[in-house]
């Protein structure tokens, strides 16, 4: 239950992360960032790491985002 979860927060998250990546949508990743953050504690506390991972791959594509922004733009 905890994997699906998991898995859910990342899906919300990626869906505001991939408009993140145009450009003065950046600041977009910080409202994905506690929910992401969310998902991988979920994942974490799951018997499984599917939800984890996929919540990591997520939380990796916003940082590097908002790297390249930084921070904002």
């Amino acid at each position: 239950m905890l994997n699906l979860l998991s898995f859910l927060f990342g899906i919300i998250s990626l869906v505001i992360v991939i408009p993140a990546t145009i450009p003065l949508l950046g600041w977009a990743n910080w409202i994905a960032l506690p929910l992401i953050v969310i998902g991988v504690i979920l994942g974490q506390l799951s018997s499984s790491n599917s939800g984890r991972n996929f919540n990591l791959v997520v939380l990796l594509i916003a940082v590097i985002r908002l790297s390249l922004g930084g921070g904002i733009i």
